[in-house]
């Protein structure tokens, strides 16, 4: 029996709920506020927090938490009880309003890029009105956002409602420029793909890399990988399919449009796609997925590996985030319609999109800027650190027709001819997809591929969100005093924006591939930006430029700008801190006795063999590994002192770039031949053929 009809957002406090508990005016309260961005009384919040606890401890919660997203990528929560005390020995349930509203956590540990001192300890977190509270693991969740003392964004959330409210306001104003009256709000609406790893946990355990760094830093190519395209929407394999089936029945539960499932290109690697909604609502849903993907997995016997790339060789887990813009009476504002040529607005708001791509690249590459994802970027389905937008090949023409004035003659919609009859007919796209673009255009949205596996959607949409709201600022300015004139000044001027923005930003459309070195050179020629290391993009954060755009728009401070600049350098220092002395430890601790033990099995065969019989197998295999194993020493006799070296360095970023990460990549080469030659008895890590096939 079918039963997600009957578990779907069953863990929720969502409308329906409140509908059916609360008062008729209170719940009006709660819907104009929803609707009209009104704060919410408190009074009114007394009500709905007595009915939350309610309808929590029917469904078993003891406790409640607030629960946010600071600057560590992952998710927050302090648990507290219902518990009240009477006075007599005895206890209540209570949870009021003002408790629901804001509570008030020690933020002394968490990130905030120079914004306090340690010693500083209060922050406040205060609940979003307009994400639903739920139950997990017997806990009431309030998903809330996080600020400092003195009011500075210590979170990801904060800025991206900021960033909704501003694209809501600029987008309103180009409606109303086409008459639109009947839309009250503009919503950024996204739909996260989500890519993920699946290996045995028992094999994990045995990998400290995979434990502490969530990536093998050592690993020799298997014998089969994923080059021969057999797992790509392959048959689930039985174990994964229960896993997948129990994922999906709790991220229902908890309200989550999960849609789609499959395996993915490489072997152990699948996908999990959601429907489309509102931007803060679809992150806070990402995050639980990530969360519920990692605590399913351990009830099956599996670890999940959110990790960019886990593995060397094969695809490299993304996160691809498809983006939209709608109204609040259901239009989606990036719908080209039956005639895109003719269709004005879409054209406008396309527009916007492509200008504030071309003029704030950079600040699109720190969205995506990791150590783990400079890993992934540039091969195997993953766009490069060049930005661009693909667009393909009707609106490409529709726009040179555009801008030369001529007339584009529409396009039919041509049935697909695969010349065997009795399969049924249908209009196929009017262009093809471009898997390697950074930047799609998918038919009615925007598919950003940049991302890595474990980000949090919340940066990449701030940046959407504003970086739209400011071309579209700057169209509302153009055209509304045209607007104010009459009907036919106003089409005109709207025509010369849009021929002009094009001439001007053309240069950002490629419809083609960018993994050739023909678009490397052609990008450059472009004036493009090309930044393939992280830490090469994220002073893009404090550039003039942009502290102006997030002011503007009152979405960062300068002051929260330099804090995210430095967590984002402190986070890419530390990942590969972690990953260097893991290396080490490993080398150490398990690979290097491991390798000293199988030169003392050959010795002795060797010694024993001597002088009556054929010795040069034995020979060959010691000379090569006493070779290796002498590059190794003095390899990583260089890395102990690189690793020295970072301390006290003036420019961190650079030195693990420049210095720590090739030797890391030194050490690696090394070790990964030494797999190829010691037998596999003594071999202390599970391989790569190992790991990527043994969830069967």
């Amino acid at each position: 029996m079918n039963k997600m009809p009957e578990i779907f957002g069953s863990m929720v406090f969502n409308e329906s709920v409140m509908q059916a508990r609360l008062p008729k005016d209170v719940y009006k309260a709660w819907k104009k506020t929803m609707t009209q961005n009104i704060p919410l009384q408190l009074d009114a919040a007394n009500v709905i927090a007595n009915a939350m606890k309610d309808w929590a401890v029917e469904k078993g919660a003891t406790h409640f938490t607030h629960w946010f997203q600071p600057m560590t990528g992952i998710t927050a929560e302090k648990h507290d009880s219902f518990i009240v005390p009477t006075g007599d020995g005895r206890a209540l349930m209570e949870f009021s309003g003002a408790a629901l509203v804001h509570g008030e956590p020690d933020a002394s540990s968490f990130p905030s890029g120079g914004l306090r001192a340690t010693f500083e300890a209060r922050g406040y977190t205060v609940w979003d009105v307009t994400s639903y509270a739920f139950i997990k693991d017997g806990n009431l969740f309030i998903p809330t956002a996080f600020c400092s003392y003195s009011g500075e964004a210590l979170d990801k959330k904060t800025p991206l409602l900021k960033s909704m409210q501003a694209i809501n306001i600029q987008a309103l104003r180009i409606l109303r420029l086409f008459g639109n009256t009947g839309a009250n709000a503009v919503l950024p609406m996204v739909g996260p793909e989500q890519e993920y790893f699946l290996v045995d946990k028992k094999m994990c355990a045995k990998r400290p890399d995979l434990v502490y760094s969530g990536r093998t830093l050592f690993g020799a190519r298997p014998p089969k990988g994923q080059e021969m395209d057999d797992h790509y929407y392959g048959s689930i394999k039985p174990r994964v399919a229960a896993y997948m089936e129990e994922l999906e029945e709790e991220l229902w539960k908890l309200g989550i449009f999960a849609k789609t499932k499959h395996n993915e290109a490489a072997p152990a690697q699948h996908e999990l796609a959601p429907i489309f909604c509102k931007a803060n609502i679809a992150t806070d849903h990402n995050q639980l997925t990530m969360d519920m993907m990692k605590n399913v997995a351990d009830r099956h016997g599996l670890v999940c590996l959110l990790h960019e790339k886990p593995f060397a060789g094969v695809n490299g887990s993304g996160k691809h985030n498809n983006w939209s813009l709608a109204t609040d009476t259901g239009a989606n504002l990036l719908e080209p319609g039956e005639t895109p040529h003719e269709n004005a607005q879409f054209l406008l708001f396309l527009m916007a999109v492509v200008k504030a791509v071309d003029e704030y690249q950079d600040l699109l590459r720190v969205t995506c800027a990791s150590a783990g994802n400079d890993h992934r970027l540039g091969a195997n389905e993953a766009p490069p650190a060049i930005m661009s937008v693909f667009l393909g090949d009707e609106l490409a023409e529709i726009l040179e027709a555009i801008e030369s004035k001529e007339q584009y003659e529409n396009k039919e919609h041509h049935e697909l001819e695969t010349g065997v009859t009795v399969l049924p007919h249908f209009l196929k796209d009017t262009t093809d997809r471009n898997r390697t673009s950074p930047l799609a255009f998918t038919g009615n949205k925007f598919e950003f591929r940049m991302l890595g596996s474990a980000s949090s959607i919340a940066g990449p949409n701030i940046v959407i969100n504003t970086i739209v709201a400011e071309a579209l600022r700057q169209f509302a300015d153009e055209l509304e005093p045209f607007a104010a004139i009459s009907d036919a000044d106003f089409t005109a001027r709207l025509w010369k924006l849009i021929r002009r923005v094009l001439r001007e930003h053309k240069r950002i459309i490629f419809n083609g591939d960018n993994y050739s070195d023909d678009w490397v050179a052609e990008a450059a020629r472009r004036g493009l930006s090309n930044i393939p290391d992280s830490t090469g993009s994220f002073g893009a954060l404090i550039s003039e430029k942009s502290i102006e755009l997030f002011a503007r728009h009152n979405v960062l401070r300068e002051s929260e700008l330099h804090s995210r600049c430095d967590i984002h350098l402190e986070n890419f220092c530390k990942a590969i801190n972690v990953e260097a002395y893991t290396m080490v430890e490993m080398l150490k601790g398990l690979i290097i006795p491991a390798v000293l033990e199988y030169q003392q099995t050959l010795i002795t065969l060797l010694n024993a063999k001597k002088g009556e019989f054929d010795t040069s197998l034995e020979t060959h295999l010691l000379e090569n590994i006493s070779r290796l194993s002498a590059e190794l020493l003095t390899a990583l006799t260089a890395f102990d002192e690189i690793l020295i070296g970072k301390n006290g360095h003036p420019n961190p970023g650079e030195y693990y770039s420049g210095k720590i990460i090739p030797a890391m990549q030194t050490l690696r080469e090394i070790t990964d031949k030494l797999e190829t030659l010691t037998a596999k008895k003594y071999w202390p890590l599970p391989t790569y053929g190992e790991l990527l096939h043994s969830v069967v």
